[in-house]
């Protein structure tokens, strides 16, 4: 097993190497100028040039990508062109609130949707698992700023009791982060607790049509220690892998979902550099958020031997 960590942590760095040349040329071939943005409307083409004499971006790409990599390679992911703070520390001041939201809407989303699951397997053609399922087709349905606009209005304007947006840390005051956090993370969580619902139900309606569960009801095993000491971990090994592909949906929703309550997260720090062409941001946060997948589903993989010990490495 340390063998195989170390071998998938050594396959992350071509990975990391094509991800970073993949987003340094895509950034450098994509309309508009940062330049331009920088110097303002009335510039002149003097005024931008000396501009991009100053950011390096008058040099070839092939200069400016080298100069890129030697930077990463010390630890540095540049300084920001607009804020001119380093990217590291722009990072680190926009984190919590974007590690907070993930974490709550993981653990709220794992929560709710695996013992839907369950039920709606164990319930299979009755009107609890039709009503489990339309609530599937619902959460995939509705896009999240929808949703979130829908919630706003219902629960913070209609009925006044949760707030309209913005972020409190819980090392300042719980109850507030609470409050805070409530409404982004039921409005992230839908569209997951649903992508779990339906592979939760399709995993156990498979594990109990088999052998080991008629004989665990024969021996007079009560229901609930049938469906989660046999049937659930059993089902258990896809359900942690669409939870770790889920992560891929987390990400791109807390961009959305942060633009939304306007959180100061991460998620809002893409956005405000993409509208800037802020390319030191944009490069950090795309190697960061690339960089937590691959560790996740190196994660995942660990799991399937504590959950299966058939699976060897």
């Amino acid at each position: 097993m340390f063998f195989f960590i170390i071998k998938r942590i050594a396959a992350t760095i071509p990975v990391m190497a094509v991800v970073a040349l993949f987003v340094f040329l895509m950034l450098r071939v994509s309309p508009g100028d940062p330049a331009a943005v920088i110097a303002g409307d009335y510039a002149s083409p003097e005024d931008i040039a000396k501009i991009r004499t100053q950011l390096g971006l008058d040099q070839p790409i092939i200069v400016q990508f080298s100069t890129w990599v030697w930077s990463l390679m010390q630890g540095n992911l540049g300084i920001s062109i607009f804020s001119n703070l380093p990217v590291t520390k722009l990072i680190a001041q926009r984190l919590e609130p974007t590690l907070m939201l993930s974490l709550t809407t993981l653990i709220f989303a794992v929560v709710v949707a695996v013992p839907m699951g369950v039920i709606a397997a164990w319930k299979a053609g009755t009107w609890v698992d039709r009503l489990i399922m339309v609530f599937a087709v619902f959460g995939f349905s509705v896009p999240v700023f929808v949703l979130g606009y829908m919630m706003i209005f219902s629960f913070s304007m209609e009925l006044g009791i949760l707030p309209v947006q913005g972020y409190k840390s819980p090392f300042d005051d719980f109850w507030q982060f609470v409050r805070h956090i409530t409404l982004p993370t039921i409005t992230l969580s839908v569209i997951y607790i649903a992508l779990i619902a339906r592979i939760t139900r399709a995993s156990m309606l498979e594990v109990l049509e088999e052998d080991y569960i008629r004989t665990a009801r024969a021996k007079g095993q009560t229901e609930s220690r049938v469906l989660i000491s046999h049937a659930l971990k059993n089902a258990s090994i896809p359900i942690v892998t669409i939870i770790g592909i889920g992560i891929a949906l987390l990400i791109g929703g807390v961009v959305v979902t942060e633009s939304v309550y306007n959180i100061p997260g991460l998620g809002r720090l893409v956005v405000d550099a993409i509208l800037k062409r802020d390319y030191p941001i944009i490069q950090g946060l795309i190697l960061m958020f690339s960089f937590v997948y691959i560790i996740i589903n190196l994660v995942i993989d660990i799991l399937y031997t504590i959950l299966d010990p058939r699976i060897r490495y």
